[in-house]
């Protein structure tokens, strides 16, 4: 079975562009698999394991993304999610952060190999980039705990603007050792999308942090 079959029975029928995403991330997990024999960049080489919690997991929330004008993708390692979010949304641009610079360079082949015009990658880490820069959407999935993550990217989230953190099944109590430094800083933090990835994969939850007021 290659990737592009697994992903073609396994992403959801009504995932915009599915066809290109298929296409794209097929290949973009090829690149992977190849360049993870002289780098690190993951240890989930199966076929079918790879398909789902790579490209799968990546692209499940999307709606959660549609019609940002600016998602950046921090530590984005292989480019997930970000390579998978920007096949399904093509009018959003898309900053991929890494501080490590030889995961950035990989990330920066497999753009230029995929032909994707709406991505950048860049060696930064994205709590640098972003007092200089706006982004509608700050994303990550391998973030650190919440306690340690709000005070890096919490200054960055202003009105109109959110982070949305890819985490496990146990994220409330994550939320609440987190509420001094969310409640210091004015925003909140909520469990907004909750799914099962196929195979007893695991359980995926979307929290979302968001500028609040004084009184919350």
């Amino acid at each position: 079975m290659s990737f592009a079959n697994e992903l073609a029975g396994l992403l959801p029928d009504d995932l915009p562009n599915r066809q290109r995403v298929i296409e794209v991330t097929a290949q973009h997990l090829e690149l992977i698999v190849e360049a993870n024999k002289t780098l690190n960049l993951t240890r989930i080489l199966d076929i079918r394991e790879a398909a789902i919690k790579h490209v799968l997991d990546s692209v499940l929330p999307w709606r959660l993304f549609s019609g940002a004008a600016v998602v950046v993708d921090a530590g984005t390692g292989a480019g997930l999610p970000g390579i998978p979010l920007s096949v399904v949304l093509p009018q959003t641009k898309f900053v991929l952060l890494e501080s490590v610079q030889k995961k950035t360079r990989f990330v920066e082949s497999a753009i230029a190999a995929l032909g994707l015009r709406n991505v950048e990658a860049l060696p930064l880490r994205a709590e640098d980039w972003l007092k200089y820069h706006h982004a509608d959407i700050i994303t990550a999935r391998a973030v650190a705990p919440l306690e340690r993550a709000i005070p890096l990217f919490g200054p960055a989230i202003q009105q109109g603007s959110r982070a949305l953190f890819y985490k496990g099944p146990e994220v409330q109590n994550e939320i609440e050792t987190a509420m001094p430094e969310t409640r210091k800083r004015y925003l909140m933090a909520r469990e907004i999308l909750r799914y099962e990835l196929p195979d007893s994969l695991g359980t995926r939850t979307i929290v979302e942090v968001v500028r609040g007021n004084k009184d919350a």
